[in-house]
């Protein structure tokens, strides 16, 4: 049944933490073949066990795996025949382990052609097997603590997809989202019923129908970007529907976090109504680290019974935050919604692929001390 400790939860963190980095060599070894799928498979369970300890001895409310199977965020729809996600992203980790060409740096526009790709479906879809479920039985197996696991949301998985190569097996792309919607379906009723506490989708798509090069792109493909936008929340409601109070239920938005960098900009006010008015998750985990997510007054549009996840704390650098900033930044966004709905988070992860952002280990944990002793002082919890 929905947790309302964690439905209500002060705080979070979205799902990805810095690989230690026996763990990357691992996955570089088993990439060059010079490390099993088991040997693979050991130092995961080892580095998993750690990092659950580890989020439990700082007093977080529900902790993840740290997505430390997954070679990126996205690989949670990877086991899918007919899509060859797993393929590029074993290429292009091979190919970039850090993620981030010579030419990039830090905190700036990241370049999206440096590591992005386009899939065609080459057949109709359909799910081998269930990276998230895997990844949710290890998790309760090593610990008692409510746990969340993250799966990537329809519309982004949809906006991966080359649909004119795909014209074959899918003549338009409702026919492609109606597939993958019945896919992560069966993903979300298989977590609820082995007991799962928490999912979250993420779909940092959202952030392209407010950001002017993504908009000016969608248009360029003959693409109405309203329409996709409505069609996206449906899709990432119909995913959860009829599994509403059998877990909690968490949706996050970002403007990419790729190697410390971000990829689109602009604030929710455009979108918001539609969105936030739309959506039917108990929790919205939404960036809001930086001024490129504009002002707190869209939260107006969220509805009572929806929790506001404030991203808060960056990822993208070791700089701490302080307690008395989050306070005034969470005082800020109460003008516009209740205090009782709000709690603070991470922007996003701290790690979307292996080689993850630039800040230390010491340095991530900082900051969710700081965080949760925000929590303490604003709330009390």
């Amino acid at each position: 049944m929905n947790n309302p400790i964690i439905a209500r939860s002060r705080t979070d963190h979205v799902g990805s933490l810095l690989r230690p980095e026996p763990l990357k060599r691992a996955f570089l070894g088993h990439g060059a073949g010079q490390l099993s799928r088991e040997g693979l498979g050991r130092a995961q369970d080892e580095a998993i066990r750690e990092v659950v300890a580890r989020q439990a001895a700082h007093g977080l409310p529900a902790v993840t795996d740290g997505e430390f199977r997954r070679l990126n965020w996205q690989v949670s729809f990877s086991e899918v025949e007919g899509w060859d996600l797993r393929g590029g992203s074993w290429r292009n980790f091979l190919q970039n382990p850090e993620n981030r060409a010579p030419h990039e740096r830090p905190q700036t526009k990241g370049d999206d052609a440096v590591v992005s790709f386009r899939a065609p479906a080459t057949s109709r879809l359909r799910l081998v097997r269930s990276l998230p479920l895997e990844e949710y039985r290890f998790l309760r197996s090593v610990t008692a603590a409510p746990a969340k696991v993250t799966l990537m949301g329809p519309d982004r998985v949809c906006q991966m997809c080359d649909l004119e190569g795909s014209r074959d097996v899918y003549p338009d792309a409702n026919g492609f989202l109606a597939d993958v919607i019945g896919i992560q379906r069966r993903m979300v009723g298989e977590l609820v019923e082995a007991g799962c506490e928490y999912v979250q989708l993420d779909e940092p798509s959202y952030t392209g129908y407010v950001d002017p090069p993504t908009l000016a792109r969608l248009r360029e493909r003959g693409e109405d970007p309203m329409r996709n936008l409505r069609r996206a929340v449906e899709a990432d409601n119909a995913v959860i529907a009829g599994f509403e109070g059998k877990a909690v239920f968490g949706l996050h938005i970002c403007r990419g976090n790729r190697a410390s960098m971000w990829h689109r900009e602009g604030s929710y006010d455009a979108i918001a109504e539609l969105l936030f008015g739309g959506l039917r998750f108990d929790r919205l985990l939404l960036e809001y680290d930086t001024e490129r997510a504009g002002g707190f007054e869209p939260l107006r549009y969220v509805p009572e019974s929806t929790m506001v996840v404030l991203g808060l704390i960056t990822t993208k650098s070791g700089r701490l935050e302080t307690v008395d900033g989050l306070r005034r930044r969470v005082d800020d966004a109460a003008r516009f919604i209740a205090l009782e709905q709000l709690a603070i988070s991470p922007q996003c992860g701290f790690a979307s692929g292996i080689a993850g952002n630039q800040l230390t280990e010491d340095e991530q944990w900082a900051k969710l001390d700081v965080m949760r002793e925000a929590a303490r002082r604003i709330w009390g919890t």
